[in-house]
C-alpha cells in the first residue's frame, strides 16, 4: 500500500469512525506516513477477494474499539493463509529434470495465489473439471496424447489396435465400427476366428488381428451411405 493508498483508507476510516480522524496538517500526514510503513506489504485491493474497505468495514461492525493497522495487516495475514490453504500447486511447466527452474516456478504460482493476483487452484485436476488449456493445444499439435516412438513400441503388444489406426490412416472405413455378421462381435470388438468340428459344433475363439472381409465391406457401405446422405 502507496501513501496515496493509505490515504484514501484513513478517508475511508475517517467516514466510518470519526473518532480516528486527525485534524492538524502535521498530524494528518504523521498518520499518513505511520499507516503505510506499517501497511507496506498489504495490498489496497486484489482481483481474487481482498479489499481493505471490506476489512475496515467489518472491523467498524464488530469492535467497540478504533482500527489499528494491525488489525488490518491480521486480516491480511489470515486471508492470505486461507487462499493458500484452499490452493492445490498445479504441476509446473518447467522441465522436471531442473530442479531449479521447477521450483521456481512453484514459489511464483504460489507467491502470485498469496498475493491475490492469481486465482487458487483447487482439486479441479483430479475431478471432472476441464483439462486446462495447455495440455488441450498440445494433445491438438501433437496429434495425440502418445508420441509415435511410444505408439510404435505398443503396436508389437496391441496388434489389433494397430492394425485399425493402419486402415483408418490409410482412409480405409473403421470396420470395428460396426457389428461382425460372420463371428457375431458386437461394435468395438475384434473379429474372433471361428472353427466348426465335424459335428458342427463352434470351437475356437482366437482374437483376430484384421477382422473379417464381410465385416470390412458392410464398414464401407455405411460409410457409402453416409456420404450419400
Amino acid at each position: 500500500m502507496d501513501r496515496r493508498e493509505a490515504a484514501a483508507a484513513l478517508a475511508y476510516i475517517g467516514r466510518l469512525d470519526p473518532r480516528t480522524v486527525r485534524t492538524g496538517t502535521g498530524e494528518a500526514r504523521e498518520q499518513i506516513a505511520q499507516w503505510q510503513e506499517l501497511l507496506d506489504d498489504v495490498p489496497f485491493a486484489t482481483g481474487h477477494g481482498w479489499d481493505v474497505r471490506e476489512a475496515i468495514r467489518s472491523h467498524v461492525l464488530n469492535s467497540p474499539y478504533p482500527i489499528l493497522p494491525v488489525d488490518i495487516a491480521r486480516r491480511w495475514r489470515a486471508h492470505r493463509r486461507d487462499r493458500l490453504d484452499r490452493h492445490t500447486d498445479p504441476a509446473p511447466t518447467a522441465d522436471p529434470d531442473d530442479p531449479v527452474a521447477w521450483r521456481a516456478e512453484l514459489l511464483r504460482s504460489r507467491e502470485a495465489v498469496a498475493a491475490g493476483m492469481a486465482a487458487s487452484s483447487t482439486h479441479r485436476q483430479i475431478s471432472n473439471g476441464d483439462r486446462p488449456r495447455d495440455v488441450e493445444e498440445r494433445v491438438r499439435e501433437a496429434g495425440s496424447c502418445i508420441p509415435p516412438a511410444v505408439r510404435a513400441e505398443l503396436a508389437r503388444y496391441r496388434p489389433t489396435r494397430a492394425a485399425r489406426e493402419a486402415a483408418v490412416a490409410e482412409g480405409i472405413p473403421d470396420a470395428l465400427d460396426v457389428r461382425c455378421d460372420w463371428c457375431h462381435a458386437p461394435v468395438g470388438s475384434p473379429c474372433r476366428r471361428r472353427k466348426a468340428s465335424l459335428d458342427g459344433a463352434a470351437r475356437g475363439n482366437a482374437v483376430r488381428v484384421t477382422p473379417h472381409p464381410s465385416r470390412v465391406e458392410r464398414a464401407a457401405a455405411r460409410r457409402d451411405r453416409r456420404r450419400a446422405a
